[in-house]
């Protein structure tokens, strides 16, 4: 069984977010794949079977419905166009002039009165709103998503523990970090599916379809979108860091 640990949305090592990606002549049984996830300690890892072109992501505590940049590390190993068979349904991707692309579902944001008082003591939030899976916050400028400390603790205890929080960047359309401690991830260093949120927000926002969006962590990483209708086109880039066998 050949695995690789990918830096994805970055074009250097040691950046952007990695990814385990293990490759699969058969289905595997999912407590051995949480078990070499746990192992691995990414924050996410992603298992494919060439067999099935099937594909499945695991973060070290738990198994999780969508993950971008696992997926943009497995068409990177991969290399060409690429669909998978998830259980969302089908992905698409194209590994292109060193860039990878990603075809993913739109998950716009619906305005709720979440208060998030206590998550983020003393921050103010212009808009609060839920995508499928993640609470999401727009706040006033780039410098509060870069020095916010949100309470892990008290995120952790509400809805899915997850929480991306963005704002207008001038550097680029805009700034974002992305905590989840609900998954086991205390901040994700970029996060390809919360630009599905991101994307349909920011280009109604800025009457824009294309944008660049940075990912504000402490590894740091920048994703291209393309609003699509019900889509959003992810671009990034990748660097593999290690590769080998597993042997159990």
């Amino acid at each position: 069984m050949r695995f690789f640990i990918v830096d994805a949305f970055t074009d250097r090592a040691f950046a952007g977010n990695s990814a385990g990606v293990v490759l699969l002549d058969e289905p595997a049984d999912p407590a051995w794949m949480q078990a070499v996830a746990a192992e691995m300690k990414h924050a996410e890892t992603a298992f494919f079977v060439t067999a099935t072109k099937s594909l499945r992501w695991f973060t070290p505590a738990v198994e999780v419905a969508l993950c971008g940049h696992a997926t943009l590390a497995v068409t990177h190993v991969l290399g060409g166009e690429q669909t998978y068979l998830t259980k969302g349904g089908e992905l698409r991707a194209t590994a292109k002039d060193g860039w990878v692309e990603l075809d993913f579902p739109s998950d716009p944001p619906r305005p709720t009165d979440d208060d998030l008082s206590e998550i983020l003591p003393g921050v103010d939030v212009e808009y609060t709103g839920r995508g499928v899976e993640n609470l999401f916050a727009v706040v006033k400028d780039a410098k509060t998503v870069r020095t916010l400390e949100p309470d892990l603790g008290k995120l952790k205890d509400t809805w899915t523990g997850r929480l991306l929080v963005t704002a207008q960047s001038d550097e680029t359309d805009y700034v974002s970090r992305f905590f989840a401690p609900g998954v086991g991830i205390d901040e994700d260093p970029v996060t390809g599916s919360a630009h599905c949120i991101l994307s349909p927000y920011w280009s109604e926002r800025l009457g824009k379809t294309e944008l660049t969006g940075e990912q504000a962590s402490a590894r740091g990483g920048i994703v291209r979108t393309r609003q699509d209708g019900d889509r959003v086109h992810l671009a990034g880039q990748a660097v593999t860091v290690l590769s080998g066998e597993l042997h159990v």
